[in-house]
């Protein structure tokens, strides 16, 4: 047994936070984990826009309904994981789906205060000059108000995305948590590595998909870089 094989196994035998035999010997077991991880929380956050969109554009066309949207997704936030699956627990039982399920209603009030605020700050001359030139309300929105607002969806996006990466680890509590399976178990066994590890993985994840993101509303909002530019001179 050759000197550094014996340091990599005494670094198991010892426990230790940053051990490469670790990363070596569960290689698969982190990409298994680490993509499960990514399609929970992918997935999640498109289908919270798709429920967030429609919600936010009732809020904004009937006053009326503003208060108890935004009231019931910030209700919704501040329900306890715990009792959140409790709650969903008969609909879909220990599946997927419930974590999904739970991240979506999570990121709801993230995403509709972020597409109202992006609506409203659209300016009212552009949605006049718009009109004038013969624009319906659906070509308006989808030409002029949601390229407008794009930044401030966007920024809804990528904040609603960094939070559910780190509440997908709450999906441990029934098997389906990702990167949070391994952190829960190496808690539960004491097993530093395993812990360190997939935090890790976790703080990575969240980086990237936020880095993603903004370089694609950099991507879609050129004129904002251009505006940058024009102030600085």
């Amino acid at each position: 047994m050759t000197t550094r094989t014996a340091m990599a196994e005494n670094c198991l035998t010892a426990n230790d936070w940053i051990c490469g035999e670790y990363l070596r010997t569960r290689a698969q077991e982190l990409t298994d984990a680490t993509v499960e991880h990514l399609w929970i929380t992918g997935l999640s956050v498109v289908i919270g826009l798709l429920v967030a969109f429609p919600l936010a554009l009732l809020a904004r066309s009937r006053p009326a309904f503003a208060g108890p949207v935004l009231g019931l997704t910030t209700l919704l936030y501040t329900i306890p994981s715990l009792a959140m699956f409790s709650l969903l627990l008969p609909v879909f039982g220990l599946s997927a789906a419930l974590v999904v399920t739970g991240l979506v209603l999570y990121s709801l009030t993230i995403l509709v205060r972020n597409i109202l605020a992006g609506l409203a700050a659209v300016p009212e001359e552009a949605r006049e000059a718009a009109r004038g030139m013969g624009y319906g309300p659906g070509r308006l929105l989808w030409e002029v108000e949601l390229p407008l607002a794009l930044p401030a969806l966007m920024a809804g996006v990528r904040m609603a995305t960094v939070s559910t990466v780190a509440l997908t680890t709450v999906g441990a509590l029934i098997g389906r948590g990702g990167l949070g399976d391994l952190i829960d178990e190496g808690v539960q066994t004491t097993f530093k590595a395993q812990v360190l590890t997939a935090s890790v993985l976790c703080v990575l994840l969240a980086v990237a998909a936020d880095l993603l993101l903004l370089g694609i509303q950099r991507l879609l909002t050129p004129w904002t870089r251009i505006r940058r530019a024009e102030e600085a001179l």
